[in-house]
């Protein structure tokens, strides 16, 4: 008998090997009845969303959906009109600076020093999160492992790809040590192959049992990296499904159905 292959099953095996992924487990990301108005437009309505360690959560959704606004409001950019958000059980509103110790955030773009090096980029974070014992050749290896070339290392940020700015970002987070990590449209304009290697990244992080919330238009990398799938619109969350429920399902034709429902709603 053929043994089974390919993302899913491999989802399943390190789902198996590592117990932080276990649905049970206290979420390190939650909304609860979560509400965030500008002026008389309902940005986010009444979302119920919880992420847990080892889980990578991608949020489905087109252009004014709200999936940037609930990223702002567990990042404390932005302050609830109701309802709360936590972040490793930390109300974002009360405590921003406990939460924010125990989350990592990589934008669309990733603001980095550009006339600095990646490696004296990744220092000066280090220094700023007071993370002192980590030496100049432990955060090397941080960054070699996130996937930047070893001899980029050296090289100022002003001749990276996104891609690569992408890497230096994940790097961030691991140094960090984050036990949440958020993600807003992180493959929007990479290449097949950068799009890739990033999913590989969060992957690695999602197996050391970090909760990966990522906002995304990226069907595809959202059916084959994320362990649940949310669809937003107009500030609602219409749908919430595990990708084993999906199995072979077009999640595409899942999410504009979902589409159609909410405009003949209106």
């Amino acid at each position: 008998m053929q043994s089974a292959t390919g993302p899913a099953s491999e989802r399943a095996r390190e789902a198996a090997r590592f117990p932080s992924a276990a649905p049970d487990a206290a979420p390190v990301l939650e909304a609860r009845a979560l509400v965030k108005r500008y002026g008389d437009l309902e940005a986010v309505s009444n979302l119920d969303l919880a992420v847990r360690p080892g889980e990578i959560y991608c949020l489905l959704g087109p252009n004014g959906a709200g999936k940037t606004t609930t990223i702002h409001t567990f990042l404390g950019f932005l302050e609830p009109d109701g309802g709360s958000v936590r972040v490793a059980g930390f109300d974002v509103t009360r405590n921003v600076l406990q939460a924010r110790r125990r989350l990592a955030y990589v934008p669309e773009q990733v603001m980095l020093y550009r006339n600095l090096t990646g490696l004296e980029n990744l220092e000066y974070f280090a220094a700023l999160g007071g993370w002192e014992t980590l030496t100049t050749t432990r955060l090397t290896e941080i960054l070699v492992d996130a996937g930047l070339p070893r001899g980029a290392v050296g090289r100022r940020v002003s001749t990276y790809s996104k891609g690569m700015r992408q890497k230096v970002g994940i790097a961030i987070a691991v140094a960090k040590e984050a036990e949440a990590l958020l993600l807003d449209e992180p493959t929007s304009g990479l290449d097949p192959k950068a799009s890739r290697e990033f999913s590989e990244l969060i992957e690695k992080l999602r197996r050391r049992g970090v909760g990966i919330l990522m906002a995304t238009h990226d069907l595809f990398r959202a059916k084959e990296s994320g362990t649940r799938i949310g669809i937003m619109r107009s500030g609602t969350l219409v749908n919430e499904m595990t990708t084993e429920e999906i199995g072979h399902a077009d999640l595409e034709r899942i999410y504009l159905d979902h589409m159609h429902e909410v405009e003949a709603a209106k």
